[in-house]
Formats: structure tokens, C-alpha cells, sequence
């Protein structure tokens, strides 16, 4: 009897002893996976925060590129833009003023507006004028073609000496002449209708060679001039050797 109350103490006990390290197992177990939650917790938190550490850097980045672009390097090409529209704008806005230079091409032409005109006899050629006209504006102006010529009470102007006409029209600056050879009456005498006047009108040919352009000149004569119908003109010319050469 005493045996089998000492296996059932021993029993009772190894039970006791089983189920105490049931229990210290249980609670290890739970720690070690409270543990491993953590560690997991962790694990977890921290590659969710690397991202966000590595989203901020091209963040970071592109405001050191905007930095950059504020830097010297920037202001530089800023300084140059600038510089060049400034520079561009000035030129198209500034227009040349009118110094009297004349550069460009010349389109005015001479007329009795703005310049002189005066006609004289010449002893050679026979029965020859010279006819001068003088540039008295501030401008350059072109001579153009030949001039019209009426003497006296003439409806028609004078036939003109194709052959005197220049390779260029004759541009005059302020101060400058061009002349024109005028042959008043046949040397022998074959013109007809002659007459005498002391009244001559010059008026000048425009660009376009379709008529008189601008003012004319009227030029009075202190001597009259015998014409016939010989009269004739030549091309306005640069020298007057070359006006009286026909």
C-alpha cells in the first residue's frame, strides 16, 4: 500500500514536473514569436523607410539642379540672351537719321525743286548750249535719262542723241553736276521752221522714264536762241566734254 501510494506521488509529480515545462515551453514560444513580430515589425518599417529616404534624394537632387541653373553658369547664358536681344532690338528699332551722307541706294531724282539749272553758249561746236544742272539739296539725287526741253512756245520737245546715252544713270550728291549737250540749229542750214526765243523750260524725267517728274525750270536767256528743227539733246552726262561730243 505504501509502494503504490509513493508511484502515485511520483506519478503526480513527473505529471506536475511535465505540464510546469509544458508551460515555461509555451511561454518561450510565445516570447520567441513576440520576438520574431518584432524583428518582422522591423523588417518591415525599414524598407518602408529606405524609399522614403531614397525619394527624397532625387528630390534633394533636382534642387541642386535648380541651384545650378541659378549659378554662374546660368547668369552667364541668361547675361548673353539678354545682351543679344538687347543688341538685335536696338538696330531694328534705330533708324538712321538724315546726316546728309546719302548712303543706300539713291532713288530721289533731280528736279527744279532741289537743284540749279542754267544754260550757256559754247563757241564749239557750232550752234551748241551747254545746259548744267546743280544739286542745291541735302540729298543725293539722280539724273535721269535727258531732260525735256520746250524753247519758247514749242508744243514738242527736241529728238534726243541716242548714242550719248550712259552706261549708268548719273547720280549727283549735294554740290554735284551732270550736263547735257544741246545742238540748237543745223551748220549748214538744212533744219526748217526756225525761230528765235529767250524763253527755255527744262524739266526732268522721273525712275520710270514716263514723263516729267517734280518741278520744272524755267531758264530765261539774256540773248535769244536761233532753233530749227535740227534741235537736239543728249543724255545727261557726267563731263561736259562728253555732253558736247555730238
Amino acid at each position: 500500500m505504501r509502494n503504490r501510494n509513493f508511484r502515485r506521488a511520483a506519478r503526480t509529480t513527473a505529471l506536475g514536473t511535465v505540464a510546469l515545462l509544458a508551460a515555461l515551453s509555451l511561454t518561450a514560444c510565445q516570447e520567441d514569436g513576440q520576438a520574431a513580430a518584432d524583428t518582422s515589425s522591423s523588417a518591415t518599417t525599414s524598407p518602408s523607410e529606405q524609399p522614403s529616404d531614397s525619394a527624397k534624394a532625387p528630390a534633394d537632387k533636382g534642387k541642386g539642379d535648380n541651384k545650378g541653373t541659378s549659378g554662374p553658369g546660368a547668369e552667364s547664358g541668361s547675361s548673353s540672351g539678354s545682351g543679344s536681344g538687347s543688341t538685335d532690338a536696338e538696330p531694328a528699332a534705330k533708324k538712321p537719321k538724315d546726316t546728309g551722307d546719302n548712303s543706300g541706294p539713291v532713288t530721289l531724282a533731280c528736279n527744279g525743286g532741289n537743284s540749279k539749272v542754267t544754260l550757256t553758249a559754247v563757241t564749239r561746236p557750232v550752234n551748241h548750249m551747254l545746259l548744267t544742272v546743280t544739286n542745291t539739296g541735302s540729298k543725293a539725287c539722280n539724273a535721269y535719262y535727258y531732260p525735256f526741253l520746250r524753247f519758247g512756245e514749242a508744243q514738242a520737245v527736241p529728238k534726243t542723241f541716242e548714242e550719248s546715252k550712259p552706261q549708268a544713270v548719273v547720280t549727283l550728291a549735294p554740290g554735284e553736276s551732270a550736263y547735257a549737250g544741246i545742238m540748237t540749229a543745223s551748220a549748214d542750214g538744212s533744219g526748217t521752221g526756225g525761230y528765235s526765243t529767250k524763253d527755255v523750260t527744262v524739266s526732268f524725267q522721273g525712275r520710270e522714264g514716263s514723263g516729267s517728274s517734280g518741278p520744272s525750270s524755267d531758264v530765261p536767256l539774256t540773248k535769244a536762241v536761233f532753233v530749227d528743227s535740227t534741235l537736239a539733246v543728249t543724255y545727261w552726262q557726267t563731263s561736259l566734254d562728253d555732253a558736247l561730243m555730238y
